[in-house]
């Protein structure tokens, strides 16, 4: 006897509908509708529904037990504001990035008045204020608090800097009117990261406020609710499939890319410890489990931006000079669902070049620098140069004609770039991650069972 679980993905093209049996451990079905998160995402949701209507029999009690993630709107928009580039503000980068936001600004030191300017033309959901170990610099941050308290484009703040400024912060945020929460400081030692605490806090905002002011928590009378940011999904989903859980072994370290309509994002679940022996780590060391997310290499938000990347690039260029233009404006027309030859090719080298740049932003850098002792070998960021397995996801590359292609932009182009050189590829061909991560919430071992059987070689 079957036992049906559903998930939803409101995503910010389409809006993805999954069903697993769990009895089986298999999928039942996979349906999909156009997104309609600028009227009434409530109408995606039920053209996605009654399309999965179609293949089961789905009744009330399985659309009541529904679970749901969303990056419809463009996701979770969020500035963050630090004190020292490489460490506070990019601390607050991964904490962010980490809970399924989109960092669309950061700012280091003292806001200044063009600064505030800046981040109130960005009209993010959410500021991360942080800055100064525990017991250390609180100035620069409790200024901050006092120029983001006079502003009147934020509404949401969550501080996550030193401890010892809270009583600062919380008199500067009086009578401001704006939604203050703390968590814990996310580097309250010299180099040390504490992502938790604020990852918990950016989900609540999520689900608490942002959902509603995006017109989800309609939703909420179909199904039976928004979990967490569809990226959290997904983030989920790879720390699954590389560390297993005590019943199921994992894959091991892996990179994911996840390409899809507004952002493409990576995932690494790797330490990335120098593989060159004479090599010096410099800056914060990054975290096992790592995302980023590039907001200007969508395959359908961004098919502008990305031909323009491409047609800058002496290899895409070369490779089929003149591709572009008006079937960049073809592919928009079919919500990136390609229809022809040259279309299908267009996207095809788009959606390599999302990979491509991507990963090499995510990816460390390796560079000599020349010093009083000589010459020094000096690693920035994350080494996955030998990492064994690389998971590609997302519309793009499930449904391309030829994934292999578009994920072998992962593989170093350039001096330097420490991307893995000759790893295993694997696809979510079935295009089913965020409902792995959303049923690995409650049974992680199921879920990991039944995402192995569908990850496919390629």
């Amino acid at each position: 006897m079957s036992r049906l679980r559903v998930f939803i993905d409101f995503g910010s093209t389409f809006t993805k509908g999954v069903a697993f049996d769990l009895e089986s451990e298999s999928l039942a079905a996979r349906v999909q509708s156009p997104s309609t998160a600028d009227t009434d995402i409530t109408v995606g949701l039920r053209k996605t529904l009654d399309a999965l209507a179609r293949e089961l029999p789905v009744g009330e009690a399985e659309l009541a037990g529904a679970l749901a993630c969303s990056s419809a709107a463009g996701g979770l928009r969020m500035v963050c504001v630090g004190l020292v580039p490489d460490y506070t503000t990019k601390a607050g980068r991964l904490a962010a990035l980490g809970a399924g936001a989109k960092v669309v600004g950061s700012f280091s030191y003292e806001l200044s008045a063009s600064e505030l300017r800046e981040m109130d033309a960005l009209a993010p959901d959410i500021v991360l204020l942080t800055g100064g170990t525990d017991g250390g610099n609180r100035k620069t941050i409790v200024r901050n608090a006092e120029l983001i308290a006079a502003s009147s484009a934020v509404r949401n703040v969550i501080a996550a800097g030193n401890k010892s400024a809270r009583d600062e912060i919380e008199s500067a945020f009086e009578g401001s009117g704006k939604n203050l929460r703390f968590a814990k400081n996310v580097m309250p030692e010299f180099g040390v990261l504490e992502l938790s605490s604020v990852n918990e806090q950016i989900r609540e905002l999520f689900i608490g406020r942002i959902t509603e002011a995006k017109g989800i928590a309609r939703a909420e009378e179909l199904i039976g609710g928004l979990v967490m940011p569809t990226p959290a999904a997904v983030f989920a989903a790879a720390r699954l499939i590389a560390e297993g859980t005590p019943s199921e072994a994992g894959l091991g370290e892996l990179l994911l890319v996840d390409v899809g309509g507004a952002t493409t994002d990576v995932y690494s679940v790797a330490k990335g410890a120098p593989t060159r022996a004479d090599a010096r780590l410099m800056g914060l060391t990054e975290p096992r489990a790592k995302r980023t997310v590039e907001g200007d290499l969508g395959l359908f938000h961004n098919l502008d931006t990305l031909a323009e990347i491409a047609g800058e690039s002496d290899i895409f260029a070369a490779d089929d000079p003149g591709l572009f233009g008006e079937n960049v404006k073809d592919l928009r027309a079919r919500l990136s669902v390609p229809d022809g030859d040259a279309l299908t090719r267009c996207q095809r080298m788009l959606s390599r070049l999302a990979v491509k740049t991507a990963v090499e932003r995510h990816v460390g850098r390796l560079e000599a620098i020349l010093t009083g002792e000589g010459e020094v070998w000096v690693q920035r960021g994350k080494d996955l140069s030998n990492l064994p397995t690389v998971l590609g996801a997302g519309g793009p590359l499930a449904f391309s004609s030829d994934p292999r292609y578009v994920l072998e932009g992962v593989l170093p182009g350039a001096p330097g770039v420490l991307a893995p050189r000759a790893p295993k590829f694997l696809l979510d061909s079935k295009y089913i991650l965020f409902a792995v991560g959303l049923l690995a919430q409650s049974e992680p071992a199921k879920a990991l069972r039944i995402v192995k059987k569908y990850l496919t070689d390629i």
